[in-house]
């Protein structure tokens, strides 16, 4: 028996698309969205998902992905990422705008277009996939973090709202996850293997498998939030190394 339908934002590669594969085989239907259409089909046909073009950071784009959709259970608010690594002083306008359009603005377009459908169900869930990014700063990430502090107030913010309305909402905050992110952000997979070196980060895996157990809980169990790290990582700027 199917669980409802979970939709996947940012769904092409990494966390996005290790959810699809998990909650396939937790019993959901799933429909996944992604700029990447083929690189998105490549991951949800094997499994039997639905593969959506969306970009979250344009309305026309966002409506369009809404409309073919009937119902919602669980929202997967994972598309994001970031640009760039300079100091306030040396800021590239353009990349902190995209990070904001992805991150928050997108979120908050994903969100009320499917609010709708997921009061529907009983309960509806929304997982924002946030970053500690957003629970912490570190030098040379301030647009980074400045996106992803929004991303918590808004996602915090819903939780208040939502009270007493049948929509659960949780916020997952990963530390450290090797995947394609540090490659878009630095450029090179050079200068991101050297963000993982000696030490042990997390997989996409590791994320995808929480987003499974916070939306399979008994329906009056809400997991405001998880922060989850390596082992070998104690904060954004404490990670420890082995040579």
């Amino acid at each position: 028996m199917s669980r409802g339908v979970a939709v996947v934002t940012g769904a092409s590669s990494g966390i996005g698309a290790a959810s699809v594969r998990r909650l396939r085989a937790e019993g959901f239907e799933v429909v996944a969205g992604a700029r990447r259409v083929e690189m998105l089909r490549e991951v949800c046909e094997p499994v039997g998902a639905r593969a959506l073009p969306l970009d979250v950071t344009d309305q026309a784009s966002v409506d369009g992905f809404v409309a073919q959709l009937d119902r919602c259970t669980v929202l997967v608010n994972n598309a994001g990422g970031a640009l760039g690594f300079n100091h306030v002083e040396h800021a590239v306008d353009a990349e902190w705008r995209t990070m904001y359009e992805t991150n928050v603005l997108g979120l908050m377009r994903m969100t009320r277009a499917l609010l709708p459908l997921l009061e529907r169900e009983d309960p509806g869930h929304i997982v924002d996939v946030v970053s500690t990014a957003g629970l912490d700063v570190y030098p040379d990430g301030g647009g980074y973090t400045a996106a992803k502090h929004a991303a918590h107030a808004v996602t915090k913010t819903l939780r208040l709202e939502l009270l007493g309305r049948p929509v659960r909402v949780t916020e997952i905050d990963p530390g450290l996850v090797e995947t394609e992110f540090s490659v878009v952000r630095l450029g090179s997979a050079e200068a991101a293997a050297k963000v993982y070196a000696g030490m042990t980060p997390l997989t996409a895996e590791d994320v995808a498998d929480v987003v499974a157990y916070v939306v399979t809980r008994e329906k009056h169990v809400n997991i405001d939030q998880v922060v989850m790290r390596p082992l070998d990582q104690a904060s954004s700027t404490m990670v420890h190394r082995r040579t």
